[in-house]
């Protein structure tokens, strides 16, 4: 069934990949998603997160027809993302900002997203206001091997909380080739970008540690580095401690690829704060994924998923992505963020002689 499902998606998007240097050969196409989901809590107090707010009783009135109607936005959002290269859209998608499974279950269970069966990883981290990150994937596309939370120490005065997210390090199997798979959510510039910016080095330190010690044993190992990083594609976080570039052909082989680099360069972005953009969603790759005369999984392009409906049309946030909340009042929009997405491809069909 699941080879069957393969072939059929396959060939769907031949006509829509031409544009490919080998234009004799179909493609398979796979979309990797990342989501801040802004402030998703359910509407149960829980005493060991601070989430006093997000409760029928708290100053944003968080009733479950709030929590109804921010699931209903999320999931037409996710049901939409990338659904141009595949029907089944994202196989898989990273998501922050999520208090508990309790909130993951009520959408992926939502009729919007039921038919594609998403599963998630996630573990709860110490972050003071009770929010984590997970990864939402579907079977059909990733097998998860195993999983683990990376501990991120916040350097002494770099915040006010003494915790943040943890790193969620993720490794599967997508149709059969070993990933590894990254998902941040790292400490915003709460305080200013200055004195927090040593947090987000930290987040951005644990990774480059543990990247450094995958590839010691799997040199060519497809990683992917995704998240809300609070930080833009030149950030010294990103370049310097992650040890990323934006130029595909600086890349080394131990390297991680910023295809958001030129994107923000030409004022393209995914959250948007004193009428200036900012692309804090990034979805990075490591060097193995570049070739493309390969026979597994190859990076393809990168989209910011800013669709009309996603943008503020009226008052002082005209023109950003349209948020849930105004201070303490229910908006009514998506999240403060658009989604970032990656294609990755596989030729499936030899040139014909």
């Amino acid at each position: 069934m699941q080879q069957m499902k393969y072939a059929l998606f396959c060939s769907v998007f031949i006509l829509l990949l031409m544009k490919l240097p080998a234009q004799k050969h179909s493609y398979s196409a796979v979309v990797v998603a990342f989501y801040n989901l802004e402030n998703f809590y359910d509407t149960i107090n829980n005493p060991a997160v601070n989430d006093d707010e997000f409760i029928p009783s708290g100053v944003r009135n968080y009733t479950g027809k709030i929590y109804r109607d921010k699931i209903e936005h999320l999931a037409t959002v996710l049901s939409l993302i990338g659904t141009e290269f595949n029907p089944d859209g994202p196989a898989m998608i990273g998501v922050a900002e999520i208090e508990n499974d309790t909130v993951l279950n009520d959408l992926v269970q939502h009729p919007l997203l039921r038919n594609r069966n998403y599963k998630f990883v996630h573990y709860d981290s110490r972050d003071a206001r009770g929010v984590d990150v997970a990864l939402l994937y579907n079977p059909q596309y990733l097998h998860i091997d195993t999983s683990v939370k990376l501990f991120v120490p916040l350097p002494h005065n770099s915040k006010d909380s003494y915790f943040t997210r943890d790193v969620l390090w993720v490794k599967g199997q997508l149709f059969g080739e070993t990933v590894y798979i990254y998902v941040n959510h790292w400490p915003s510039r709460r305080g200013g970008e200055e004195r927090s910016s040593p947090g987000r080095e930290a987040a951005a330190t644990v990774n480059r540690k543990h990247i450094d010690s995958l590839q010691q044993k799997e040199p060519h190992a497809k990683i992917l580095v995704m998240g809300d990083l609070n930080d833009d594609p030149v950030s010294p976080s990103v370049t310097q401690f992650l040890g990323s570039k934006g130029i595909l052909e600086e890349v080394g082989i131990h390297d991680l690829y910023n295809p958001w680099v030129a994107m923000y360069q030409k004022g393209i972005g995914t959250l948007a704060f004193r009428d200036a953009w900012g692309l804090f969603d990034q979805i990075l790759l490591s060097a193995s994924w570049l070739t493309k005369d390969q026979k597994g999984f190859f990076f393809y392009r990168q989209q910011v998923f800013n669709k009309p409906f996603l943008v503020e049309n009226t008052g002082k946030y005209r023109g950003y992505p349209m948020r849930s909340w105004d201070g303490t009042n229910y908006r009514g929009g998506y999240s403060d963020h658009f989604p970032s997405y990656i294609i990755l491809l596989k030729k499936i069909q030899a040139e014909r002689q």
